[in-house]
């Protein structure tokens, strides 16, 4: 089989790769196509993907290429990994909502609104263009704001599924402090993308959440950076993205003190970067880890192959919600287990969410809902009243104030401002 990879010269890449080469067996890629303008970071990204493959023995063809519409034909498979504006944009996203008082952050908040407006245009372009050439092919989003962005995709006809990896994220982490191995795991997800609860732990058709909190809650909390009361007062383990919800004042102090993530990330990617061009470098490096996207390589093989081999198999993904919520729209884009198989992911049955939870997912979906609208649309008053409904701004000083710093900060992204 033939997959591409549009932002194939993200330094995400060799994670990506490194999962291709070790799951050969569950993902047969024959020929990878790594897409990008950056020709320069293009060249390092794509050596070492080949170094990586041959390390391996695998018998998989790779390329690389800027032109998209030669790069994406007869791929059975798109995965999208793109950032409109770079490391640049996202350190932008990360601080002017601080001077209003809001977090700066590039999936929450003001910062998450700009990015989807910047992202949404550029990615369904890319769709449409996918689809011309191989209207049979899937997409798989791994772009952020997953959420947003795959229903966009999916609002506009798309075969396309989003992916995260919070979840197999918490998943190996359960599975290494209960000692089993992460296949023995199932979790309980349910909400939005960036905003999730994990309700249950099932090993061996027993919830073993309580016991894993009482056993463990400490370390646990400790990774979200939360309070080991909250895990006990609740029951359940929320995403790490609810701290900038459940403590957001304390975040944004904490943000006006040191450097923005996105400045650590450049740093990384520019450390990166310079390794990968190491003829010897045969393997993703350590350093890799810490750039974030955990386990995604694996994920990502595992949706793949299920919607190419239609296996019916149970995996987290963003799908429609199609009334497996229902206190949302059915074209809300919801994060849970899923059946998937080669017509798409199917949403499993879900316990009635509890108020505490609904609330703020209902909450969020508005919010997406009309951000999607300003993305598609343009126009101040739109970008207002997305910020208006989101639950971290919500006064109408701070939406204004918001929504001319976004425009200002954005104008060559945004076509009609």
């Amino acid at each position: 089989m033939k997959l591409a990879v549009v932002g194939g010269g993200s330094t995400y890449t060799p994670e990506l790769v490194d999962g291709f080469a070790r799951l050969r067996e569950v993902l047969p890629v024959r020929e990878l196509v790594l897409i990008d303008p950056d020709a320069g970071r293009l060249e390092l990204v794509g050596a070492l993907a080949r170094r990586i493959f041959a390390k391996q023995g695998h018998p998989g063809r790779i390329t690389w290429t800027a032109d998209l519409d030669a790069g994406v034909d007869g791929a059975h498979a798109v995965l999208l990994q793109l950032r409109v504006g770079g490391q640049a944009a996202r350190e932008q996203d990360e601080t002017w909502p601080l001077e209003c008082g809001c977090v700066g952050q590039e999936t929450t908040g003001a910062g998450g609104l700009a990015k989807a407006l910047r992202t949404v245009p550029v990615v369904l372009d890319i769709a449409e263009r996918v689809r011309r050439r191989n209207p049979d092919a899937w997409i798989v989003d791994f772009t952020n704001p997953v959420g947003i962005v795959t229903r966009a995709l999916l609002t506009a006809g798309h075969r396309a599924v989003g992916l995260c990896n919070v979840a197999i994220g918490f998943q190996r982490k359960f599975a290494r402090l209960l000692g089993v191995a992460p296949q023995e795991v199932s979790l309980e997800h349910v909400g939005l993308n960036h905003l999730t609860w994990e309700r249950a732990v099932h090993v061996g058709g027993r919830d073993v959440l309580p016991e894993l909190i009482a056993a463990h809650g400490e370390a646990i909390a400790a990774d979200l950076r939360m309070p080991r009361g909250l895990l006990d007062r609740l029951g359940v383990v929320p995403s790490y993205y609810l701290r900038y919800f459940y403590q957001h004042d304390a975040v944004v102090r904490e943000l006006r003190t040191k450097p923005s993530r996105a400045a650590e990330v450049a740093e990384m990617e520019r450390r990166l970067l310079a390794m990968y061009g190491d003829p010897a470098l045969e393997e993703k490096p350590e350093l890799l880890g810490k750039r974030g996207g955990a386990f995604y390589s694996e994920a990502a093989v595992a949706l793949t192959s299920s919607l190419l081999a239609d296996t019916g198999d149970v995996q987290v993904v963003n799908a429609l919600n199609g009334g497996t919520l229902p206190f949302l729209p059915d074209d809300a884009v919801i994060e849970v287990q899923a059946r998937v198989d080669a017509q798409g992911a199917h949403p499993l049955p879900v316990r009635p969410l509890e108020p505490l939870y609904a609330g703020l997912v209902a909450g969020v979906t508005a919010y997406e809902r009309l951000a999607l609208e300003a993305a598609l649309k343009g126009g101040r008053d739109r970008v207002f009243e997305a910020l208006l409904a989101h639950p971290l701004i919500g006064q109408i000083e701070y939406a204004d104030r918001l929504t001319d710093e976004l425009v200002a900060h954005n104008r060559e992204h945004l076509a009609w401002a």
